[in-house]
C-alpha cells in the first residue's frame, strides 16, 4: 500500500457488464484546473472512450472476415487453375 498519494479519478459503469464492471480513468493532476474543463466534460469524454471500443472490435471482426474470404477465394482460384492448366 502506497501511503500519501491522491489521485482524481471517474469510475464509469460498462454498458454491457458481461466482460468488464466498469472502467477507472485517472485524472492528471492539472484536469479539472484547465480552462472550459469541467466534471460533466470529463464525464462525457470518459463515456465516449468506452463507448465506440466495441464498434471498432466489430469492425475489426468484419474486416478480418472479408479478408478470410478473399484468402479463400484466391485460394481456390489457384486451385482451380492448377487442375486445369
Amino acid at each position: 500500500m502506497v501511503k500519501g498519494i491522491s489521485k482524481q479519478v471517474i469510475v464509469v459503469h460498462s454498458p454491457d457488464p458481461q466482460l468488464f464492471e466498469q472502467a477507472i480513468f485517472i485524472l492528471s493532476e492539472d484536469a479539472l484546473s484547465r480552462e472550459g474543463v469541467t466534471e460533466e466534460l470529463l464525464l462525457k469524454e470518459a463515456k465516449s472512450l468506452i463507448g465506440p471500443a466495441r464498434s471498432k472490435r466489430q469492425d475489426v471482426c468484419l474486416f478480418a472476415g472479408v479478408w478470410a474470404a478473399a484468402g479463400a477465394f484466391a485460394t481456390a482460384l489457384v486451385w482451380f487453375m492448377s487442375t486445369v492448366f
